[in-house]
């Protein structure tokens, strides 16, 4: 082989290597970049879920934790006082219901269905319940909206039920933070109360299971 020839075999092979040397420096360029990218986009991505995270718990009431605190200290005291329409517009004054037993039933009302309507329908059919209470049925919801539960659902009308719409009374009775509540702070869940004659609170129970307690609630009227 003459001196040129070996020269034009080793230009070419000095070439070839300075490819293969740019190439895979480009290659390990685009894999860095690539996982810059996906590190950069981790955060954002992150922060997206966790500002929809709390856009949901706000709707649901997670941004107000439960407190139990005013409930639970109800019990063995006179029931707070409250006065409140009812569908027709009667005005209900609890302090006078003296000499009866009286239930309460906080409810999330027309936004429950159909749990809490069910409970509300079933304390209306109740005749026997009735004889041994007064009940009342309280819901947050503005008055003049209950008229499409009672197209919806007629055996709701059976029942009475308070419109606490400003909510004093709810948070009067500590109803709105309690582990029931999917809305905590704006609406109750399904808890109830038992006032004995006296104007005494003898029974509280918050339900999560948002089942009918006609049954337990006969009997805890009975050991009055």
């Amino acid at each position: 082989m003459n001196k040129n020839g070996l020269i034009a075999i080793l230009g070419t092979g000095v070439v070839l290597a300075l490819i293969l040397l740019v190439s895979n420096f480009n290659i390990q360029i685009n894999i860095n970049t690539k996982g810059d990218e996906v590190s950069a986009n981790q955060p954002t991505t992150q922060t997206n879920q966790n500002a929809q995270a709390n856009s949901m718990a706000s709707h649901h009431g997670g941004g107000t934790p439960a407190d139990a605190t005013i409930f639970n200290s109800l019990l063995g005291k006179i029931a707070p006082d409250f006065t409140l329409e009812d569908y027709s517009g009667k005005k209900i004054i609890l302090s006078e219901l003296k000499g009866k037993n009286v239930i309460l039933f906080f409810n999330e009302g027309l936004m429950c269905y159909p749990a809490c309507w069910n409970q509300i329908a079933a304390f209306g059919k109740d005749t026997e319940l009735a004889k041994k209470a007064v009940i009342f049925n309280i819901t947050a919801d503005p008055k003049n909206n209950w008229k499409q539960a009672i197209d919806k659902m007629p055996e709701l009308a059976g029942a009475t039920v308070l419109f606490d719409s400003n909510r004093q009374i709810s948070q009067k009775y500590g109803v709105l933070t309690l582990p029931s509540s999917m809305h905590k702070g704006q609406f109750p869940g399904h808890t109830y109360v038992i006032i004995n004659k006296e104007g005494i609170i003898k029974f509280v129970r918050d339900d999560v299971t948002m089942a009918v307690r006609n049954n337990e609630l006969s009997t805890e009227i009975d050991k009055l």
